[in-house]
Order: C-alpha cells, then structure tokens, then sequence
C-alpha cells in the first residue's frame, strides 16, 4: 500500500518551476551570428538605403524625379546600360554551357578522381580572381607585347590585333569575364549534377530508356532549374564588375559600373546624385536577378534533396 505521507513530502520539497524573472537569460545563441548582421547593416543595407534615398534628390537634398528620368532620356547613359547587359548576358550564356561541360566531364565523365579536385580548386580560386590582378593577367598573357601574341606573332606568324582582337571591344571584355564566369559556373552546378542519383538511371535502363532518352527526360529536367538560377548569377556578376574593365579602357569604355564611378569621382562629369540613381537602377536590375536565381533555386532543390 503507497504511503501518503511519504509522498505528500516528496511533493513538497520537490523545487517549484521558476518564475518569469529567475527564467530570464540573455539569447546568447545570437552572439555568433551577430558580426554577420552588423556587417551586412553597415555595408550592405545602411550603403543601399543612402543610394536610394540620394538617387531621389537634388544637390540641396529636396526631392525630384530628375535623376531616375535622366537613366532614359540621357543617351549616354541608357546605352551604357544596353552595352553592360550585352556584355553580362553573352558571358553568362557562354560561362554557363563550357562551365556546364566542364563539370559534366568532371563529375559523370569517367575522368580519374584527381581531375575533379584538381578542376574544382582552380575553379575557387579562379573564380575569384578579378579586378586589377586579372587585367594584368590577360595584358601580360594577350597584350600587344604579350607572352602569346609574341609568339604568335614570331612562331606562327600570326597577328591577333592586325586580324581585330582587341580588348576595348564588348567581345574581348566577354573574353575576359569569361575567365571568372566559366570557374563560377563549375563551383555553383557541380552539387547539382551530384545531386542526380544513381537510381534514376538504373530505373530508366530499366524500363527501355536510351541514354539519350534518360539525358533529355530525367536529367535535363532535374538540373535545368540549377543552369537558369545559375546562369542570372552569372549575369549579375558580370553586370557589377567594373575594376577589370576600368583597368583596360578607363572612363573610355561605356559601361553602366564606369559610368556610375565617373558620375561620383570624376572630375568632368561629376554629378553624385546622378551616379546614386544609376547605382538605384544597378540595384533594380542585379536584385531582379537574384530573385529569380532564388526562385529557380529552390526548385531544383526540391528535386536534389
């Protein structure tokens, strides 16, 4: 038989829950993220706020639409524009597929296993490498007096710029993003082909499929998700790079990045109201780009988990 008694004291000297104030602790599991979003207040959403709200004003800080207006009706600056989404879009199209092959052979090519780290390294570290190292890179490799245009020229007997190449063109600045757009490209799609699993193509083997038929049916569908969301990436870092092609043309060449530097640090056409609104229409048109690229992202993962 229980005894009452014992339990009845057991139950009182049992601590009783602690109440709202003694519960009280700091959220200390935020502490590890919070440099992150100070970072990103300070230099990503506080910087972006100031462009908007200066891309809305006059000189005297009184509101006009003056400066949004002139993104169309200045020639100079909506051709920038067009030349800036030429030169993204052919970059990010021709990035996308060699990077796309590249990683195809890597991944499901039969290629010995060293070729996939190896590939997948020099993609990190290429991918990243612009600005002014790669300008130099190209001028020293590809220049008038260059490595391979010297030995092209005494070897082989072949002029590259008597034939046209030149690299204040939108086809050379293409040529040379197409340096960092193509390692992108295999960073970015290469989980994705990992992600198609081997079970699929036994079922389709299966089931009569060609390996043409799985590729058009099961593969291409799967990952065409990743290559579109892939692909607006790559335009939009291509559409934001302007310290390659300032350290080959300057202010001479007529893209949208130049344009705005020109418009903030320049001493001719020095108009910073103008430069915050043409950065307002970088920002349109890179996070229109990243939208989609999340959108398509998150469809493919639906198919890659």
């Amino acid at each position: 038989m229980t005894d009452l008694t014992l339990s009845n004291q057991a139950l009182a000297t049992k601590p009783a829950p602690p109440n709202e104030a003694t519960a009280f602790r700091l959220p200390t599991q935020w502490i590890g993220v919070a440099p992150f979003f100070i970072f990103a207040l300070m230099f990503l959403i506080l910087p972006t706020l100031y462009l908007v709200l200066g891309a809305f004003q006059r000189g005297d800080g009184s509101f006009t639409l003056d400066n949004i207006l002139q993104l169309v009706t200045d020639p100079s600056i909506s051709a920038s524009y067009w030349v800036s989404i030429k030169i993204s879009f052919w970059s990010a199209i021709i990035g996308a597929f060699a990077g796309l092959a590249i990683a195809i052979a890597i991944v499901r090519g039969g290629l010995p296993g060293w070729t996939r780290s190896a590939t997948l390294t020099f993609s990190g570290v290429a991918s990243n490498f612009a600005g002014l190292p790669l300008a130099f890179a190209f001028l020293a490799t590809l220049g008038r007096v260059g490595i391979v245009t010297t030995l092209l020229r005494d070897v082989l007997n072949i002029n590259i710029y008597a034939m046209g190449f030149n690299f204040l063109t939108t086809s050379g600045l293409i040529a040379v993003y197409l340096f960092f757009q193509i390692p992108l490209m295999v960073v970015i799609i290469v989980p994705a082909i990992d992600g198609l699993k081997k079970e699929w193509g036994e079922a389709a083997a299966t089931l009569g499929a060609t390996q043409s038929q799985y590729w058009r049916m099961v593969v291409i569908p799967v990952i065409w998700p990743s290559f579109l969301g892939t692909v607006i990436l790559l335009f939009a870092n291509a559409f934001g790079a302007i310290a390659t092609a300032y350290a080959f043309a300057g202010p001479a060449l007529n893209i949208v990045p130049i344009k705005l530097y020109s418009q903030i640090n320049g001493d001719v056409l020095h108009n910073p109201q103008l430069g915050y609104a043409i950065a307002f229409g970088m920002i349109v048109i890179t996070g229109l780009a990243n939208v989609f690229y999340i959108w398509f992202r998150t469809r493919s993962e639906r198919w890659l988990k």
